[in-house]
């Protein structure tokens, strides 16, 4: 029964809206409940999430609103639930994920690394030792490099120089890895996207040939808008954790989430997605659509927990 209640999530969150993303989802169908149960089945979990996409060509130049309401409801369900949480993202990023991040009444941690991979290298060394390392780590709208080995917007633009390399955190590469990585994405240039095969963002993605993200996750979630992700894991962890399931869905509802993108736009200066033909503006708004829509899906997944 509660697989059937996660299948369902995994439905709902992976909708198409802009495009037809029917074959990334298809691929990476099951991973919403393999990366729940991964989380539950930990001890004593400490879950990473990553997030900021920073859009230098916006008006003002600022992070984009996506990604921002799906770690707030991962952080503050995961919290509430007595999860460790540390959230993770870049100086360009800062001020529009702590204003997400500072409506959560629970306790949770926000570093901030510099646009470097020294600092990144440093990052990952802190969050490896201590009392309590981590255990998961979870990008959610975090770009990941291209074809050429530089991360890239939809359009093809190049955001090395306002985007610290956090990709490196779910990189082996001659560095043991000690956490599971989650990947939750959109658009095929995300943190977690390279675990599908390239052919699929390269003929369903515009520009797919360059921005096909390179770095996978062991589990992907692919959804219609990433926020969606975020809201997704949420639930499935309410429906495959009952005990705990009125911790895990304290949050989930419409009054918190809305209370998340006023914040982050008021405050933070967080932008709806900008285009070529018409720059981000500080809009309350994800991924073009309205707040409402969000709100209205929000209570659909809340809803296929039960």
């Amino acid at each position: 029964m509660t697989k059937a209640l996660v299948s369902k999530i995994e439905d709902i969150v992976g909708r198409s809206v802009r495009r037809d993303i029917s074959r990334m989802v298809g691929h990476a169908r099951g991973s919403l409940e393999a990366a729940t149960a991964s989380i539950l089945a930990t001890g004593k979990p400490h879950v990473g999430i990553v997030t900021g996409f920073f859009i230098e060509h916006a008006e003002p130049p600022s992070p984009e609103t996506d990604g921002l309401g799906g770690t707030a409801h991962l952080a503050a369900a995961l919290s509430a639930a007595g999860i460790k949480v540390t959230v993770i993202t870049d100086a360009p990023c800062a001020k529009a994920v702590w204003a997400a991040l500072r409506v959560i009444p629970e306790k949770v941690d926000l570093v901030v690394a510099a646009v470097s991979e020294d600092s990144v290298r440093s990052l990952r060394n802190r969050l490896e030792s201590g009392d309590h390392p981590l255990t998961h780590l979870v990008a959610i709208e975090r770009v990941s490099p291209g074809s050429d080995g530089k991360p890239h917007r939809e359009h093809g633009w190049d955001m090395t120089e306002v985007t610290a390399p956090l990709h490196l955190l779910f990189e082996e590469h001659g560095w043991q890895r000690p956490w599971v990585t989650i990947g939750i994405g959109d658009g095929g240039n995300e943190i977690g996207m390279g675990s599908l095969p390239k052919e699929i963002i390269d003929k369903d993605i515009p520009n797919g040939h360059l921005i096909a993200a390179t770095v996978p996750a062991d589990y992907l979630i692919v959804a219609g808008v990433s926020t969606w992700g975020g809201y997704g894991l949420v639930a499935a962890l309410a429906a495959l954790d009952q005990e705990r399931r009125h911790l895990f869905l304290k949050y989930l509802h419409r009054d918190f989430d809305l209370s998340v993108l006023k914040s982050a736009v008021e405050v933070g200066q967080a932008i709806d997605d900008s285009r070529v033909d018409k720059p981000g503006r500080l809009l309350m708004s994800v991924d073009r659509l309205p707040w409402e829509t969000h709100a209205t899906l929000i209570e659909e997944i809340r809803n296929a927990a039960f």
